[in-house]
């Protein structure tokens, strides 16, 4: 469930509005594609999660495969991106609640960051409890959409309509085959999500039984979740109406005249926003942890509760999206754009880095020991470097498209800083053991198998 949760945001309900404008019906082939990707990320995490028991967060799987370079910079990075998607979502959720509270959006949005806040701070079982319900409302409305969509297709609408809606207007492919792939780089940010299962997975019982599970299924149960909405917007609605920010799923309730479609779709996109407001400050404190083991952050991120709770990282995760809340507020189209922007291509850039590591490692794992590699990537080499060559192509054509190519240089410039951090990082360390004559071995508190 916290798989799904991670991946079934507010980008699905509302966000899609601009990928079905853009693409027509065959948006959801772009959704198929991108999921397809991510499908075989997940799959490699599996395979290394096995390999390597005991690991941690899935950014360490690109130290062991790459070097420390790649750990600091992978888990900054991440880090980084879950604490804007923070704001983001914390905005989000303020604006669709003004619409039955009277107050200002950076106030909502604060209250919302406190209230996530807190129940983060009191133990990951909390985060757990509220993230499975947070889930299961997301995954049940879904579901129902998909059902009320098909039988009104089935009983209420005819067969030529529907062929209307798919083929009309230019066709499925109004904008060329072409645009299917153009479409990936702008859905893939919605499909991910899927590997904070892995951070989870790193304090329960059995870690590698739960991401080999979460690899196996998760994923395929969002692509027909995804797929399967898509399609039935796109066979009720005509694309041409779907407008840039109105949701899509309200525009086909309203077509199959569901009454209080706006307040039922509205209730479930902000418990979409308090879904990634939840896992966002559970992530971006546990890739901190992480990045405190390795002596890559400050060693007091290291410092556990009573609840085994990294309460240093939750607050200072949570202290950064206040601060681009107020950026949000002051500054929407110029400071809060480019930390937004600068976010754009950093999980293509972490995807990467898993799919490179994974090559490496698996290389490594059937040279030295055959026997760890119980869960394996399918079609080994070959599929591996298909992946690796599918990301860098998406990364190519962000760069091609006017739209996307702002995020994708801010984004570059996102990973050139954590870069030169990393080079300070080492020469600051490399003074020290020139100076004392020696290093220091930081004693690390276990999150492992403790809730």
């Amino acid at each position: 469930m916290i798989s799904l949760g991670g991946i079934i945001g507010a980008g699905l309900f509302v966000g899609s509005s601009a990928t079905i404008s853009t693409m027509g019906p065959a948006a959801c082939l772009s959704y198929l594609l991108a999921g397809i990707v991510v499908l075989f990320v997940m799959r490699m995490l599996g395979e290394m999660a096995l390999a390597n028991p005991g690991v941690g967060s899935f950014t360490e799987y690109t130290r062991l495969g790459l070097g420390n370079w790649a750990g600091f910079t992978n888990g900054w990075l991440y880090w980084y991106f879950w604490v804007i998607v923070v704001a983001v979502e914390a905005v989000a959720g303020a604006a669709i609640l003004q619409r039955w509270i009277p107050a200002p959006v950076w106030a909502i949005g604060l209250v919302l960051l406190s209230v996530m806040t807190a129940i983060n701070l009191m133990s990951v079982k909390s985060y757990g409890e509220f993230e499975y319900w947070f889930a299961s409302i997301k995954v049940a409305a879904i579901i129902a959409f998909i059902v009320i969509g098909a039988s009104y297709l089935i009983g209420f609408s005819s067969w030529h309509q529907t062929v209307a809606h798919l083929s009309g207007d230019r066709g499925f492919l109004p904008f060329g085959a072409m645009s299917i792939f153009a479409g990936v780089p702008t859905v893939i940010f919605a499909v991910g999500g899927a590997e904070i299962a892995t951070i989870a997975a790193a304090e329960s019982d059995d870690p590698g039984k739960s991401v080999a599970a979460m690899t196996r299924s998760v994923i395929l149960r969002v692509i027909t979740f995804y797929v399967g909405s898509m399609f039935v917007i796109a066979c009720i609605v005509p694309w041409a109406q779907i407008r840039v920010g109105y949701s899509p799923f309200v525009a086909a309730l309203e077509v199959m005249h569901v009454p209080g479609a706006a307040d039922i779709m509205n209730a479930i996109v902000l418990v979409a926003v308090l879904s990634a407001l939840n896992s966002g400050l559970y992530v971006s404190s546990r890739i901190l942890f992480r990045l405190a083991e390795r002596g890559d952050a400050p060693v007091k991120l290291l410092t556990l509760s009573a609840h085994k709770v990294p309460r240093l990282g939750v607050l200072l995760s949570s202290v950064v999206g206040y601060v681009a809340i107020l950026a949000a507020i002051v500054s929407p189209q110029g400071v809060f754009l480019y930390l937004v922007n600068a976010s754009g291509a950093v999980m293509l850039f972490v995807y990467l880095a898993i799919a490179v590591s994974q090559i490496r490692l698996r290389r490594r794992a059937e040279a030295l020991a055959p026997e760890s590699l119980t869960l394996k990537m399918w079609l080994f080499p070959g599929l591996s470097y298909a992946v690796v060559a599918a990301i860098a192509g998406v990364l190519v054509a962000m760069g091609a498209d006017a739209q996307l190519r702002p995020q994708l240089l801010a984004s570059v410039a996102s990973l050139a800083v954590a870069l030169a951090a990393y080079w300070l990082c080492v020469k600051r360390r490399t003074d020290n053991a020139t100076a004392t004559g020696y290093g220091s071995v930081v004693g690390v508190p276990a999150l492992q198998g403790r809730e």
